[in-house]
């Protein structure tokens, strides 16, 4: 018998503010890429991808994100990207603060050291807007969006149609673990 399991990753999950600001960059693009937008409430940053996990892992994994460290940071979300490899609309930052950096070493680091397989490709902060999208000839200079990061999730996979999410468990930043 195979044992259950789910699509996992911890992410930074926007709040109210942050999300609608997103939403209304993705429909000022929407018209110049096409393609799939995601889901308003399923919009994220992903710091470590897991995938496929063992759901007898979970605890584990929950464990991992108790013991992380991290400081509270503004994401200044200031540009409008396209991977043509797989055809995502992503927005970013040029600024990569040090506070994320360090969250995500952090976080990877204390995922190898308990033998938690992740994707371990080099971390790249982008939020995806569009999958299946083109690029479009220029983007429009929209407004930055300034996103106050206080905590961070592990969320699972939901199913459905398209890729929809719920966060398990969150995860403060303060300084204080």
């Amino acid at each position: 018998m195979t044992a259950a399991h789910a699509r996992l990753f911890f992410a930074l999950w926007p709040d109210t503010a942050t999300r609608t600001a997103l939403a209304a960059w993705q429909r000022s693009v929407a018209p110049l890429c096409g393609g799939r937008g995601m889901h308003p409430e399923d919009v994220h940053l992903t710091l470590a991808f897991l995938g496929d996990t063992p759901l007898e892992l979970l605890d584990a994994v929950k464990h991992v994100a108790a013991g992380v460290h991290g400081e509270p940071f503004a994401l200044r979300v200031d540009a409008l990207n396209y991977w043509k490899h797989n055809r995502i609309v992503w927005a970013g930052v040029h600024e990569v603060p040090a506070a994320l950096s360090a969250l995500v070493e952090d976080l990877r680091g204390r995922l190898r050291a308990a033998g938690i397989r992740f994707d371990a490709k080099a971390f790249v902060p982008h939020i995806t807007l569009f999958r299946n999208a083109r690029p479009a000839e220029s983007w429009p200079a929209l407004p930055h969006i300034d996103w106050q990061v206080k905590a961070f999730a592990l969320v699972r996979a939901a199913g459905g149609t398209g890729p929809r999410y719920r966060v398990e468990a969150r995860w403060p930043l303060d300084g204080s673990r």
